[in-house]
C-alpha cells in the first residue's frame, strides 16, 4: 500500500459526478457499481478474519511475558479511547445542543435505539434508516434528514476521529524507542489532518478504518513497524469499533437536528410530544399512519 487514499477519494468524487450526469446508463453503472461494492465489503471481512486469526495464534513473536504486557497496554488503549468518547459525548456534543436549544431529553429517547443497534453491530449503516426514521419523528424534516444523514457518513466521523487520533499516538510512542524518532506537537497536528483528509468515506466499509490508520502511519514510521503496531491494535478493534460506530451514528443524527435548526425548520412542537401518546395522535391528524404505528410501538 503506498497510501493513495487522497487520490482515490478524489478520482471517486469525480467518478460519481458523472455517474450521476450519466442519466440512464449512469443509473446502470450504479447497480453495478452497487453490486461490486458489496463483494468487496465481503472481501474486506475475510481478508480481517483472517488477519485477527493470524494475530491469535501468536505469529507475532512475542514471548509470555511480553504478551502479557501488550495485553495490558492494550486494555489501557480501550480505557483511554472509550474516556475520550464519554467526554467528547458529554462537553462537545452537549454543548452543541445548548446551543442550538436542542431538546436533550426527547434526543436521547429518539437516538437510543439506533444507538444501541449501532453499538451491537459495530456497523452505524445498519442502524442508518433508524435513526433517520426517529429524526424525522423529532421534527427534522425529511428532506434534511434525506441529505444531511447519508452525506455525514462520509464527512461526519467523530467516533472514527477519535479512533483514529488515540491508536495512532499509541503505536507512534510505543515505536519511538525502535525508531529513535520523537514525535511533538506540530508532528501529531499534521498527522491529524492527514487522517482528516484519508478517513472521508471509511464508514461504509467494516474494519475500513484500520486501513486508514495504516496507510497514514507508514508514511510517518517505518513500515514493518507500523504493520506490527496496528496488528495488535487489530486485535481489539472489535471492541473498539462499537463505540466507534455509535459516536458515528450519533453525531450524524445530531448534525441533521443542527441543520434543521439553522435553517429555522425544526419542529419544536413534534418534539415536545415525541414518544408520548400525543406523538400518535399528533400523526393521526396530519395522516403520518406510519409514524403513528412507531409512535405507538414506542
Amino acid at each position: 500500500m503506498r497510501g493513495d487514499i487522497l487520490q482515490i477519494v478524489a478520482f471517486a468524487v469525480l467518478f460519481a459526478m458523472a455517474v450521476v450526469g450519466g442519466w440512464r446508463k449512469g443509473k446502470t453503472a450504479l447497480r453495478g457499481m452497487e453490486s461490486l461494492s458489496q463483494v468487496m465489503f465481503k472481501l474486506t471481512n475475510y481478508v480481517s478474519e483472517i488477519c485477527a486469526h493470524w494475530c491469535r495464534r501468536g505469529h507475532g513473536a512475542y514471548n509470555r511475558h511480553s504478551g502479557s504486557g501488550v495485553l495490558v497496554s492494550l486494555g489501557n488503549l480501550i480505557f483511554s479511547y472509550y474516556l475520550g468518547l464519554i467526554i467528547f459525548i458529554v462537553f462537545v456534543f452537549g454543548l452543541i445542543m445548548v446551543i442550538v436549544r436542542a431538546p436533550i431529553r426527547q434526543f436521547v429517547r429518539a437516538i437510543r435505539e439506533p444507538a444501541t443497534i449501532a453499538f451491537a453491530t459495530t456497523s452505524s449503516e445498519s442502524a442508518m434508516p433508524r435513526a433517520m426514521e426517529a429524526m424525522e419523528r423529532l421534527g427534522v424534516p425529511k428532506r434534511i434528514v434525506g441529505f444531511v444523514m447519508p452525506t455525514g457518513y462520509s464527512f461526519n466521523l467523530d467516533g472514527s476521529m477519535i479512533f483514529l487520533a488515540v491508536t495512532s499516538i499509541f503505536i507512534v510512542q510505543a515505536a519511538g524507542p525502535s525508531v529513535g524518532q520523537h514525535f511533538g506537537f506540530a508532528q501529531q497536528l499534521s498527522m491529524m489532518v492527514a487522517f482528516m483528509i484519508t478517513s472521508k468515506g471509511i464508514a461504509g466499509v467494516p474494519r475500513a478504518s484500520i486501513l486508514v490508520l495504516l496507510a497514514t502511519l507508514t508514511n510517518l514510521i517505518p513500515a514493518p513497524i507500523a504493520t506490527a503496531g496496528v496488528a495488535i491494535v487489530l486485535g481489539v478493534d472489535a471492541i473498539m469499533d462499537m463505540g466507534r460506530s455509535c459516536v458515528n451514528l450519533i453525531g450524524n443524527a445530531l448534525a441533521t437536528l443542527v441543520i434543521a435548526r439553522w435553517e429555522g425548520e425544526f419542529d419544536d412542537n413534534r418534539a415536545r410530544v415525541f414518544g408520548t401518546p400525543a406523538e400518535a395522535e399528533l400523526d393521526l391528524r396530519s395522516g403520518d399512519v406510519a409514524f403513528a404505528e412507531a409512535a405507538e410501538e414506542d
